[in-house]
């Protein structure tokens, strides 16, 4: 017979909780607001902020009376854990009295910075003076001011607004291992500082301004961009690397301000790398493709839709027409919903296309923080080398297409390509690229010479301008789809920017010429009636319905978790 569930009752309510947990964790999971500061769950505790204290009652062993825990001392909630029976209050007069003296020390030296500070709006601080502060400061004397500090090449530190909650130091001994911050001083002469000539540039540095909650760590490239009252956020993936790290992209007026990790305890934890955290500004690079082309002359033109799709269609049908095959190099960059698609326009034009995937940039090794860590720890983050996000979503698609090992990787489709034009040789490629940056080899550009291409890419390259059709592509923050991992799991993401001039979707290309095609090729037959509009998830249910081997994109897909709402805390008062 199983032991009953232990209980705590919080400010009179009873909550069920595991062994091994904290009150304040009890509470978080509770949704109770305990205000906090020092406190975060991927770091060690230290109870150093002391707001979050709080008054405890526990049964006695003996006699199973209510008795005051610790002789009556508020306990700090964030050390403390649970015990079945506990009664805790963190709204009662004493924990409320210790709160809002903790807010007059903390304030006491601290700037009237809110209406300059970035952090403004998401300011614990801030939002903790409105509730527990002081209407008016009891302190007369003058404030300390120290000064501003470049701790390395994303992070700024103001010191005269810090706390010491000390995050940002246990993040860079506990998670990266480097430690490169650290506290000087004792009492009221410590500050946070790096070790001298050692900046704060390991990868994962511009966590430690995620984790500030007073604005005392500032992101150099955010500086003074915006108002986050103004920022709407998206759930979105990394579109960089192998890891499917969970991210939040905020953006206002269709542009990205900054990229934020989004908790996901099975993907990155809390965390995420420099290198995603502002990889994204090839989104908005002044190389985006914004209009079709075509070759005029020997030199790309540019051309609307119609006209780029019928070419494009009569150029795919002519390779085959003339004995050739043709080819799909589908990018490890694109969602899998967007590979099914174009991998099924090219089979209607040709039922042996070739189909491959497309370079998988490799930088460096696999590494895992906190050095030495095996990466089956509960607390281990790990980058991977591998700079593509869908490589094996990709591959899972197009392989339940064609058929297992039948799905040529780049160097494959380079020996495919470079067959000639014989009856068995590929003529015509369709080629998709949304690489963050130049991608094109000089191999792949021999390859491509005197075949008939179709390009779909974000950014201009010598492949694009060597293509006879280009098609202007949508970036990750442009469109919704999936990708799979590094480990197997396949997340959806979604569409945060409405698509860049003319760049369309790759799922909404495909559909078009699909369309196209089987109205026989000819746009003003095709303009009798509309192509489907792209959407992930109908494409999703659709490939599962179709492939028992694709079945996994109905059963298996992470989906975003909402963001816990704020409960309203504004009453109406009669003056």
């Amino acid at each position: 017979m199983s032991s009953p569930t232990p209980t705590i009752t919080i400010n009179g309510v009873r909550r069920p909780f595991s062994p091994g947990q904290t009150i304040l964790q009890v509470a978080n999971a509770a949704g109770v607001e305990v205000p906090q500061y020092c406190y975060h769950d991927g770091l060690s505790v230290v109870a150093s902020c002391r707001i979050c204290l709080c008054e405890v009652w526990s049964p006695n062993p003996r006699t199973g009376a209510l008795e005051p825990f610790m002789g009556g001392k508020l306990v700090p909630s964030c050390q403390q854990t649970a015990s079945d029976g506990m009664v805790v209050h963190t709204d009662s007069p004493k924990a409320v009295a210790n709160q809002k003296a903790v807010m007059e020390y903390l304030l006491i030296n601290h700037p009237l910075d809110c209406p300059v500070c970035d952090q403004s709006g998401e300011c614990f601080l801030q939002d903790y003076s409105y509730q527990y502060g002081r209407g008016v400061s009891r302190f007369q004397e003058e404030k300390v001011k120290q000064p501003k500090k470049d701790l390395g090449n994303h992070v700024l530190l103001y010191s005269d607004r810090c706390i010491m909650c000390t995050r940002c130091v246990r993040f860079t001994r506990e998670v990266t291992g480097t430690g490169e911050l650290m506290v000087m001083g004792r009492g009221n002469k410590e500050e946070i500082d790096v070790f001298p000539g050692i900046p704060i540039n390991n990868e994962l540095s511009g966590n430690v301004i995620d984790l500030c909650p007073v604005g005392a760590l500032l992101d150099k490239d955010f500086l003074f961009q915006q108002r986050v009252w103004y920022l709407k956020e998206t759930p979105s993936i990394d579109p960089i690397t192998a890891s499917g790290d969970n991210i939040w992209i905020h953006h206002n007026e269709g542009k990205i301000h900054r990229v934020k990790p989004r908790e996901n305890p099975r993907v990155n934890k809390w965390w995420i790398t420099d290198e995603v955290r502002y990889g994204w500004k090839f989104v908005h690079s002044a190389d985006r493709l914004g209009a079709p082309a075509r070759k005029q002359y020997g030199y790309p033109a540019q051309s609307d839709f119609p006209r780029a799709y019928e070419i494009a269609v009569a150029g795919l049908r002519r390779a085959v027409e003339d004995g050739g095959r043709v080819a799909l190099l589908a990018s490890p960059m694109i969602a899998c919903e967007e590979a099914y698609l174009l991998a099924q326009v090219v089979r209607e034009i040709d039922r042996e296309a070739v189909l491959a995937v497309g370079p998988v940039p490799v930088k460096g090794s696999d590494r895992v923080y906190p050095p030495g860590a095996s990466e089956d720890d509960p607390r281990a983050f790990k980058v991977h080398a591998e700079k593509a996000p869908n490589a094996r979503g990709v591959r899972r698609v197009l392989e339940a297409l064609a058929g297992p090992g039948q799905v040529l990787d780049f160097e494959a489709f380079l020996r495919a390509m470079g067959k000639g034009t014989g009856s068995s040789g590929v003529r015509a490629a369709l080629v998709t690229g949304n690489y963050p940056s130049a991608w094109t080899t000089p191999e792949l550009l021999g390859c491509l010479g005197g075949k008939f291409i179709v390009a779909i890419d974000t950014l201009a390259g010598p492949h694009v301008d060597a293509a006879d059709i280009s098609l202007p592509a949508a970036t990750f923050a442009e469109k919704s789809g999936t990708f799979e991992n590094a480990r197997g799991m396949i997340q959806s993401f979604e569409r945060a920017l409405t698509a860049f001039e003319g760049a369309r979707p790759e799922g909404q290309i495909a559909f078009d010429l699909l369309h196209l095609i089987a109205c026989g090729g000819e746009y003003e037959r095709a303009g009798a009636t509309r192509p489907e509009v792209y959407d992930a998830a109908d494409i999703r249910s659709r490939m599962a319905a179709e492939h028992e081997t694709l079945g996994v994109f109905a059963s298996a897909v992470g989906h975003p978790a909402p963001r816990p709402q704020a409960r309203p805390d504004m009453r109406l008062v009669e003056i």
